[in-house]
C-alpha cells in the first residue's frame, strides 16, 4: 500500500514537469529569451501543469508536444505510425500524411537521417498516391502506396489512418529533421482520402461518399474532430525561434486553446468557403447548400512596410474574376509569398540588395480589424557569414497569382507564425454553415522587438560576426487531458470572438481514439540531422 501511494506521488510530481516542450539546448551557455524578450540562460525545463478539469458526464481529450526546429527552415513534430516512431514536418498548408519508407532508396532518402516507416504493420488499401507540393517554381512529389496503421500525435491515438508510405520523393522534407509531413488542413484538400474513398467505393467516387467518410478515411486532425472525442475541433500553433536571436516556444495544442490564453486575446477571422466555380467540392445532396473550405485561407485588408500602406497588386488572376485579396496561413511554408509586384516593391525599398542588419523593418498584415506584424528579427537573414553587419531580406520571395482552386495571393508562413499564435477552428466538416471554420490570431510581437534586434546584431558583432542559431529536436514526450462535459451541450450560434463547441450529431461517428495515460514515461528524441536546404515549401 505504502510503495503504491508513493509510486502515485510520484507520477503526479512527475506529470507537473512533462510538458511536451522541447528541451532548449544553446552551445556555449548563449542567452534564450521567453516569448516577452527577457534573456535567460543554459538549459530550460518546463515546470508547468495542469489538473483535469471535471464537469459531468461525457469524457474529451486534448493533447500538446513540443515541436523540434532546424534552424527556422523545417518544423517537427513526434508522430507514431504502427511501431515506428519517427518526426514528421508540421503542414497547415496540406491535409495529407505521408512518410518515407524503408523502400525509399531515392537520393533525397538515401540522404536522410531521419526514421524511415518500417512497413511490418502497414495495412494496404490497394491505392496509391502521387502528392505534389510548392508552386510553379519550388514543385515537389512524393509518391507510393496508401495503407492503415494505428497513428499517434501528441499522445492522441487513431486506429486505421491513412497515410502514405512513400517509396518515390524529390521532397527535401526529408532531409531537414523528418521523415514526411503531417498536414493538418480540410479533407477538401486531402488527396489520400480521395483515392482511398473511390477504391472502396466508385471509381470516381462522389461528394456524398467523401463527405460522409471524412471521420473514416480523413486526415488525422480531422478524423479525431468529426469523431467528437476531442474537447473542441482546434489545434493552435507557435513556433520557437532559432536563428537571429534564440527565443519563444514551438508547441502544438490539440482540442483547445493552449494553458493561459484567454480567447478574448484571439481574433478570429472567417475561413474562406470555396464555390466549385472557383474550385471546391460540389455539395452533397444531403447538404446542397453548403460551401467548404478547401485550405486555412482567410482575407487580409491590407499590407504595411514600415507603417506604409503598400499597394495592392494589379497582376490578375489566373482564369478566376477577381475578388478579395486572401492569405494562405502555412506552416509548412519556411518564407512570406506575395504577389511579385508587390514583393518588389518591398525589397526595392528595404534591400536594394542588402541593408543594415540592424535596421528594424516592420511588414505588418492586417487581419480582422487589426495589425499583425511579422517581427523585424524574422524578416531579415545574414548576407555572409562573419558579417553582422549587412543582411537580406531574403524571407520575403514573390509566388503565383490566383486561380482556380488556389484564389490566395499570399502565402505567410514561419516568419509570421513565428511572430503570431495562430489557432486553427476547423467547425462542422460536413455542415459548414452550422459551425463555420475560422482562423485565430493573437500577436507575440514583444514591443521592444527592434531594440532586441540591436542586442543581437551586438552580440554578434562581439561572436566573431554570426549570429545566434541552433537546433531543437522533436521531443516525443506529451501531455494528454481528459476533460469531463455534460452530455446535454447544445451547438452556440458561430460567433467572430469566440469559438463555439460544437457537438452536433452529423459529425459523431462510431470511430475509436484510443486514451493514452495523462502521463507517458517517453524520453527519446528524435535524432537531428546535418542537411539545410534554406529555400523550402511542402
Amino acid at each position: 500500500m505504502y510503495t503504491a501511494g508513493l509510486c502515485t506521488l510520484f507520477s503526479l510530481l512527475m506529470s507537473s514537469l512533462v510538458s511536451g516542450l522541447p528541451v532548449r539546448v544553446v552551445n556555449g551557455g548563449a542567452d534564450l529569451r521567453d516569448e516577452n524578450g527577457a534573456r535567460r540562460r543554459g538549459i530550460t525545463l518546463p515546470m508547468k501543469g495542469r489538473a483535469v478539469v471535471k464537469r459531468n458526464v461525457e469524457e474529451l481529450l486534448v493533447g500538446s508536444i513540443g515541436l523540434g526546429d532546424f534552424a527556422d527552415v523545417v518544423y517537427t513534430v513526434a508522430i507514431q505510425i504502427g511501431n515506428t516512431t519517427t518526426a514528421v514536418n508540421l503542414d497547415t498548408g496540406s491535409s495529407d500524411l505521408w512518410v518515407m519508407s524503408t523502400s525509399c532508396q531515392t537520393s533525397v532518402c538515401r540522404q536522410s537521417n531521419a526514421t524511415a516507416f518500417s512497413v511490418a504493420t502497414f495495412q494496404s488499401t490497394e491505392a496509391n498516391v502521387n502528392l505534389t507540393f510548392g508552386d510553379a517554381t519550388t514543385g515537389t512529389f512524393a509518391a507510393g502506396p496508401i495503407g492503415l496503421d494505428n497513428v499517434t500525435l501528441a499522445g492522441l491515438s487513431l486506429p486505421n489512418q491513412p497515410f502514405a508510405a512513400v517509396d518515390n520523393t524529390d521532397n527535401t522534407a526529408v532531409l531537414n529533421g523528418g521523415a514526411g509531413i503531417i498536414g493538418l488542413g480540410f479533407p477538401a484538400e486531402s488527396t489520400i482520402q480521395n483515392e482511398v474513398v473511390a477504391q472502396k467505393f466508385n471509381n470516381p467516387s462522389t461528394t456524398d461518399d467523401f463527405i460522409s467518410n471524412i471521420n473514416t478515411y480523413g486526415p488525422f486532425v480531422s478524423r479525431l474532430v468529426a469523431s467528437g472525442v476531442i474537447d473542441q475541433p482546434l489545434f493552435a500553433i507557435t513556433l520557437q525561434r532559432d536563428t537571429i536571436d534564440v527565443s519563444g516556444s514551438g508547441k502544438i495544442t490539440i482540442g483547445e486553446l493552449p494553458a493561459g490564453v484567454d480567447n478574448s486575446s484571439i481574433t478570429w477571422v472567417p475561413v474562406r468557403l470555396y464555390d466549385p466555380a472557383e474550385g471546391g467540392l460540389d455539395p452533397p445532396t444531403f447538404a446542397s447548400n453548403e460551401s467548404y473550405p478547401l485550405r486555412w485561407e482567410v482575407p487580409i485588408e491590407n499590407v504595411y512596410l514600415d507603417g506604409k500602406q503598400l499597394a495592392n497588386s494589379t497582376i490578375p488572376p489566373n482564369g478566376v474574376p477577381s475578388s478579395f485579396v486572401s492569405a494562405l496561413i502555412d506552416s509548412g511554408n519556411s518564407l512570406i509569398r506575395g504577389p511579385q509586384d508587390v514583393v518588389n516593391n518591398i525589397l526595392s525599398t528595404v534591400s536594394p540588395p542588402t541593408l543594415p542588419c540592424a535596421s528594424a523593418h516592420n511588414l505588418t498584415y492586417q487581419i480582422g480589424g487589426r495589425l499583425f506584424p511579422v517581427d523585424p528579427r524574422d524578416f531579415i537573414a545574414q548576407a555572409e557569414n562573419g558579417n553582422a553587419s549587412t543582411c537580406v531580406a531574403s524571407s520575403v520571395v514573390s509566388t503565383d497569382p490566383p486561380s482556380v482552386g488556389t484564389l490566395f495571393s499570399w502565402s505567410l508562413g514561419d516568419p509570421f507564425l513565428k511572430s503570431n499564435m495562430v489557432v486553427f477552428y476547423y467547425g462542422n466538416l460536413t455542415h459548414p454553415s452550422v459551425d463555420p471554420p475560422r482562423i485565430g490570431f493573437r500577436s507575440m510581437v514583444p514591443t521592444n522587438a527592434s531594440a532586441l534586434l540591436d542586442e543581437a546584431v551586438s552580440v554578434a558583432s562581439q561572436d566573431h560576426g554570426n549570429f545566434e542559431s541552433t537546433v531543437n529536436v522533436a521531443p516525443t514526450s506529451s501531455e494528454v487531458f481528459e476533460i469531463t462535459v455534460t452530455s446535454t451541450a447544445t451547438t452556440s450560434a458561430p460567433s467572430h470572438s469566440m469559438p463555439p463547441i460544437d457537438r452536433t450529431s452529423s459529425q459523431n461517428s462510431s470511430a475509436s481514439v484510443t486514451k493514452p495515460h495523462l502521463f507517458r514515461s517517453c524520453f527519446s528524441i528524435v535524432a537531428p540531422v546535418v542537411y539545410l536546404s534554406f529555400l523550402l515549401v511542402f
